[in-house]
């Protein structure tokens, strides 16, 4: 087993303690890419893998439509990348989809489509499993969850800030 002394420098507490946790994010990723193996990064192996549940066969409608809110939530990251790069998320998905090639991905930096592979655009297979389990894990547990409580997002006006919209002094409504 090899020990590495890693020196890392920087100009304040808080750099030094950002640049050692890219470093251990650096060799957490490196072991796990080691014991399972890569895929394709930007959401490309989930995609696919939405595109090979089209051949799981269902038993009833429940079933379809459960596979269905999978591919659409395997579909998000591609889509969520290509929206947030200023290009359109669906039209990127649609693309890839007519590919045969796996590892072809979008690359958001260069605007492009590239074999991530080649690119070195990579994520671990076991960082992609154990977010699947887990997300698996918590929409289990939602299906037989009564009720569930969350915060609605604030309105843009009311997140301003104090003193804003003041008009007609809202939300006291008697």
């Amino acid at each position: 087993m090899y020990h590495d002394i890693n020196c890392i420098g920087g100009a304040s507490e808080a750099e030094v303690g950002e640049k050692k946790d890219r470093v251990t994010d650096a060799l957490n990723a490196t072991k796990a890419a080691v014991e399972e193996g890569i895929l394709p990064e930007g959401g490309v192996a989930l995609l696919y893998a939405a595109r090979e549940l089209e051949k799981l066969p269902t038993a009833n409608f429940d079933q379809k439509i459960g596979v269905q809110i999978i591919q659409n939530a395997l579909k998000t990251p591609v889509h969520t990348i290509a929206s947030n790069a200023g290009v359109e998320g669906a039209v990127i998905v649609g693309k890839l989809l007519e590919q045969d090639n796996t590892d072809l991905g979008y690359d958001a930096a260069k605007g492009e489509y590239v074999d991530m592979v080649k690119a070195g655009i990579i994520d671990p297979l076991k960082v992609i499993r154990t977010a699947l389990v887990d997300a698996a894990s918590v929409s289990s547990l939602l299906t037989t969850t009564e009720a569930v409580v969350v915060e609605l997002p604030k309105d843009e006006s009311e997140a301003a800030g104090a003193g804003a919209g003041m008009g007609g002094m809202g939300g006291m409504d008697y």
